[in-house]
């Protein structure tokens, strides 16, 4: 079994790359055959993408998308530092999502057979 870690720094609006991590991580989760173990840690600005309730003018959210990746029993880790910068340490996140270190960060790097920066 392959071990990938998607490393995501950018911002969940403005750009499609969210997004583009969002369904990478989501059609991984989902192989039937040759599943890997995923991981995800969102660094930097791509923090935000742990506070609920978030939707675009369409009324489509990221959110499903991520808590139907937490579904898929793939850990969803912050960076504590970055979340802490943006002051969503004290705030509630969506359910699933953890907040991690930077020595988490590193052992899951050294484990990665692949590693994955959105």
């Amino acid at each position: 079994m392959q071990n990938i870690l998607m490393i995501v720094h950018a911002p969940p609006y403005g750009s499609e790359r969210v997004l583009s991590a969002l369904r990478v991580a989501l059609a991984l989760a989902g192989k039937d055959s040759d599943k890997p173990q995923l991981n995800v840690f969102l660094m930097s600005d791509a923090t935000v993408l742990a506070l609920p309730n978030q939707q675009d003018a369409s009324g489509n959210t990221l959110q499903k998308m991520l808590e139907d990746l937490i579904g898929h029993g793939v850990p969803v880790r912050l960076c504590k530092t970055c979340a802490g910068n943006r002051g969503l340490l004290d705030l509630p996140l969506i359910s699933g999502v953890t907040i991690g270190t930077l020595a988490e960060l590193a052992d899951a790097t050294l484990a990665a057979d692949k590693v994955i920066t959105f």
